[in-house]
């Protein structure tokens, strides 16, 4: 049996790697319209998109609390090993997958997904706290996309009655202004929303080791996640930029503002709440919503519907592979 604090930190480093990951597979959430409408270059964009992430992530703690403790039960968490690890590691590959696939898929249902397959393969099915998961997760998972849309094609309606007498061109250097601005929002609400989940899953690795009395985020793991996080958006992530900016709906300033602050908005209430919300779901849902607005025919809804497959997809097939990976390591004499 390996010594604990050697497990101990190649858990946390793995974490820090999905943090990482997950930096890099949403940095489209914050520059793919900023990118497909040229008001900033990708180099820029990014580049300030992690600077900001990591501004985000030191926003609050309430996502945290519920990735560390409203997913599966601490007390159960304790009596194992490799849970956290095997959750790190489903998440980790689907998160891969749908990366190399070009899918805006979400890495925060993949990493609750691997808490749940794990956690179930451990402790059975009464390991996951269901009333929190249905409170923070589901009802989240449903109606966060619908405020997205809604959000988005309001706001585009908005904006489109108060600039109808605007000439395009004086509209077109307006909101390329102001879209730097609506893309910082959106930056800072992705750290402050993403980067809070993975402070929660190493804080239940440190509570399930006996190395912290209570589920208390430290600094330090705010300062490691928060920069991992940074370092992942600043490494971009092309694939899913060109399927978010281009090929949903065709973008122009004013609807990447629209669209960016409709996101960003949602993703700050539900960061409030606690809910660990896919940044992916709501950014792609405002864009739809922004180009609906418009008119139907503007959205390539086939790309939509591929993205839905992959929401659905993401937390069970995730959780499967989490199972998988808790049994392989139990196998291997890792696993409690």
């Amino acid at each position: 049996m390996p010594d604990l604090p050697i497990l101990l930190v190649a858990v946390v480093i793995i974490a820090l790697i999905f943090d990482f990951t997950n930096g890099a597979h949403d940095s489209a959430n914050a520059i793919a319209t900023i990118v497909s409408t040229k008001v900033l270059s990708p180099m820029t964009a990014v580049l300030m998109a992690g600077a900001l992430n990591l501004f985000g992530a030191f926003l609050g703690t309430s996502v945290a609390h519920t990735i560390g403790s409203g997913i599966i039960r601490p007390e159960l968490v304790t009596g194992s090993q490799c849970l956290v690890l095997a959750a790190l590691l489903g998440a980790i590959f689907w998160n891969l997958l749908t990366w190399y696939l070009g899918l805006p898929s979400s890495s925060s249902h993949a990493l609750i997904g691997g808490l749940i397959g794990s956690g179930i393969a451990f402790g059975g099915w009464s390991a996951p706290s269901y009333d929190s998961i249905c409170s923070k997760v589901l009802i989240p998972l449903f109606l966060s996309p619908v405020a997205g849309f809604a959000s988005g094609y309001l706001l585009m309606v908005l904006l489109s009655w108060m600039v109808v007498r605007a000439s395009p061109g004086r509209v077109n250097f307006l909101f390329k202004k102001l879209q730097i601005l609506s893309s910082a929002f959106m930056a800072t609400s992705h750290g402050l929303n993403d980067a809070q989940k993975t402070m929660g899953i190493i804080t239940l690795a440190l509570f399930s080791f006996h190395q912290i009395p209570e589920m208390t985020v430290p600094f330090w793991v705010k300062l490691s996640c928060a920069l991992a996080m940074g370092i992942g958006t600043a490494s971009g992530g092309w694939k899913i930029v060109k399927t978010m900016g281009h090929k949903i709906f065709k973008l122009e300033p004013i609807h990447g503002f629209a669209a960016e602050t409709a996101a960003a908005a949602v993703i700050s209430g539900a960061s409030a709440l606690g809910a660990p919300i896919s940044t992916t779901h709501i950014i792609s849902t405002a864009v739809i919503g922004v180009g609906a607005s418009k008119r139907l025919s503007a959205v390539r809804w086939g790309v939509a519907g591929r993205l839905v497959v992959a929401w659905v997809l993401t937390i069970p097939a995730s959780a499967i592979v989490a199972a998988l990976c808790y049994w392989a390591l139990e196998m291997v004499g890792l696993a409690a």
